[in-house]
This record gives structure tokens, C-alpha cells and sequence, in this order.
């Protein structure tokens, strides 16, 4: 097929300009859409460089602060545990836990619920903006705002971390899963109801089975993700290893920061190999 795609490109080449003068509103641009498209670029441009004067961007000071930079990296030499590895791996390991529960939980909620806001299962209008608009306010409040919101509610510790990524989650999740169930090919509901089966029976039978891989997959990599935040919401106090991470910066301990990077970084990557593999035998494609 390339063969004759390439004879093709070749003769309509050699005839371009018989093509531009039998076809020209194929090849014309019109003016609306030039104009449209300068005004984009030129506004994200003029964007752009608003921010920068309002945030005093400065490209100087960017240069006369890297020697800082330097000498941070310079302190982090050699990471070292400084005697405390036992307390490190436990603080990791909380860390995982409140990733996988505030994914696992948020997962939970957000299936069911789902439901009700994707259009191909849940036919009252207001029962899809509700659920919809429902999603859109929690995914909304950001994981560290979540975490200082329940710190307030149940105290400081893990608890907090896994409630604070299980509300994040919920919205995100929620939204995906809609819109997974909204694309599910109809032609296996079709079949189910065809035989006689329900509305029920087309959900479980025929909706089901499609979208279980694609919503387990989004599940793995959300728990990836949120191994990352459970570091980040630990600075506040929200458990895990991020409060080893936020005391010993503020005391420089720089080379106890630079072990904790280190294993944070070796967790993130075998999660990320881990959870890659199992996406990809989920959503049916061969592991080599």
C-alpha cells in the first residue's frame, strides 16, 4: 500500500500548482481563521508575559541564586541515614499505606457513584449534574488543602494523609470512570438487552465487563501518583516520610534529606515498573 500512497504524493507534487489553481479554497487559508489564530498566540503570549511582571520573574536572580543550589548539593554529600533507617523505612512504609488506602477508598466511593453521572447509565439529567458537578467541586480542592482540612478534624498522623488523598481522589476518579463508562462500546448492552436482559443485566453483563480493565488501570496509576502526594502531604504534618523530610531541612541535615530523596525516588520507580507491567496485562496487552 505504500507503493502506490508514494506514487501518489509524487504526482499530485508534480501537478501542485494545477491543484492550487482548480482547488483554491482547499488551499486557501481564510482570513478569519489567521486572524483567529494570531489572537491566540498573541494573547498567550501577552499572558504569558503579565505573569511575569506580576510574579517579578527575574532571570538574574534565577542566575546569582544557582551558586546556592550548588552548595545545597554540596551538603547532601554523601546521603547518609545518620543512624536512623529503622525509623526511615518505617516512615516509608506508612507512606505506601496511605497511598494505597486513600486510592483503594477513593476507588470504592467513586465507582458506584459514577453511575450516576455517565449519560449511558443514568438517564435523569439532574441526576448526572448533580453527580458531575459533585465530582468537579471535590477534585477542585487540591490534596495538601484536603490534608490540613482533616489534620483540623481528626488530628495529626497517617489517618489524616489517607482521608485527605481519598477526597481528592474521589473527584478525579469519579470523572474518569464516567467518562470510561460513557465510551463503553454499546454494541455488548445492545446484545444483552436483545436477549431479554434488563437494565441491570445490561450494566453487569454487558457494560461491565468493557470497563473494569480501563477503570483498574486508572486505579494503578492513580496509586502511583498518590505515593508521590503522600510524601508531599506528610510535610504537613499529614504522616508518612514527608515529616522526616520538612524537620530535617529545617535543621540541614541535608545528607539525611538526600537519603530520604533517594529512597523515595527507588519506591517511585519500582511502583511505577510494577504498576506499568500490571496495566499493561490488565488492558490485555503480552508482558514480554
Amino acid at each position: 500500500m505504500s507503493r502506490p500512497a508514494s506514487a501518489l504524493r509524487r504526482a499530485a507534487l508534480a501537478d501542485l500548482a494545477g491543484l492550487r489553481s482548480r482547488h483554491p479554497d482547499a488551499f486557501a487559508t481564510p482570513l478569519r481563521h489567521r486572524l483567529t489564530v494570531i489572537g491566540i498566540v498573541a494573547a498567550v503570549l501577552g499572558l504569558a508575559i503579565f505573569g511575569m511582571v506580576r510574579l517579578d520573574f527575574s532571570l538574574w536572580r534565577i542566575l546569582a541564586g544557582l551558586h546556592r543550589l550548588g552548595e545545597f548539593a554540596v551538603l547532601m554529600l554523601p546521603p547518609s541515614s545518620g543512624g536512623q533507617l529503622t525509623a526511615f523505612l518505617k516512615a516509608l512504609g506508612e507512606t505506601l499505606a496511605i497511598a494505597f488506602l486513600g486510592t483503594l477508598t477513593a476507588a470504592l466511593f467513586a465507582f458506584p457513584v459514577a453511575f450516576l453521572a455517565a449519560r449511558n447509565a443514568a438517564p435523569n439529567l439532574f441526576v448526572r449534574f448533580a453527580a458531575k458537578r459533585g465530582f468537579d467541586v471535590i477534585r477542585s480542592v487540591d490534596v495538601l488543602i484536603w490534608a490540613l482540612i482533616w489534620i483540623n478534624v481528626v488530628g495529626l498522623g497517617p489517618f489524616a494523609g489517607a482521608l485527605a488523598i481519598a477526597c481528592a481522589d474521589f473527584g478525579a476518579l469519579g470523572k474518569l470512570f464516567a467518562e470510561a463508562i460513557e465510551t463503553a462500546d454499546r454494541k455488548p448492552q445492545e446484545g444483552v438487552t436483545a436477549a431479554g436482559g434488563g437494565a441491570l443485566h445490561r450494566l453487569r453483563f454487558g457494560l461491565l465487563p468493557g470497563v473494569l480493565p480501563v477503570l483498574a488501570s486508572q486505579v494503578l496509576y492513580y496509586f502511583e501518583s498518590n505515593t508521590r502526594s503522600a510524601t508531599i502531604i506528610g510535610i504537613v504534618g499529614a504522616g508518612g516520610i514527608g515529616q522526616y523530610l520538612t524537620e530535617l531541612i529545617r535543621v540541614l541535615e541535608m545528607q539525611q534529606v538526600a537519603f530520604l530523596v533517594l529512597m523515595i525516588l527507588v519506591t517511585v520507580a519500582a511502583i511505577d515498573f510494577v504498576s506499568g507491567r500490571l496495566r499493561q496485562a490488565i488492558i490485555g496487552k503480552v508482558v514480554h
